[in-house]
């Protein structure tokens, strides 16, 4: 599955368009992260829990994305974007969708 962030993807032509795909994840805030990046704070430096959560939020998502694809039988998903949005107190959702194609697969750019 080729996975982009532009509109197409170059050396290949969209043959068939399905139309929007997206998958998501909801996650909380954990104590234990909440004391480290406190800590943090005052001394200065990455918040490695928070990175480590955000990363496996994002490939998350995204095996979810490309699992809708497949099912609609899209060899790539174009001009992909990432969202986050709030749901509650301690929890937010990460949000990725992008434009299911299927390209050729063997053939030069239009």
């Amino acid at each position: 599955m080729i996975v982009t962030n532009i509109e197409t993807i170059p050396g290949k032509r969209i043959v068939e368009h399905f139309g929007m795909v997206s998958g998501n994840t909801i996650r909380a805030k954990h104590i234990g992260r909440d004391i480290m990046a406190s800590l943090k704070n005052i001394v200065g430096g990455e918040l490695k829990g928070y990175t480590n959560l955000l990363q496996e939020s994002r490939r998350q998502a995204t095996s979810r994305m490309i699992k809708q694809a497949e099912e609609l039988g899209a060899n790539a998903v174009v001009n992909v974007r990432f969202s986050t949005s709030s749901i509650a107190q301690g929890a937010a959702e990460l949000y990725v969708y992008g434009t299911a194609v299927r390209v050729e697969t063997g053939g030069a750019a239009t």
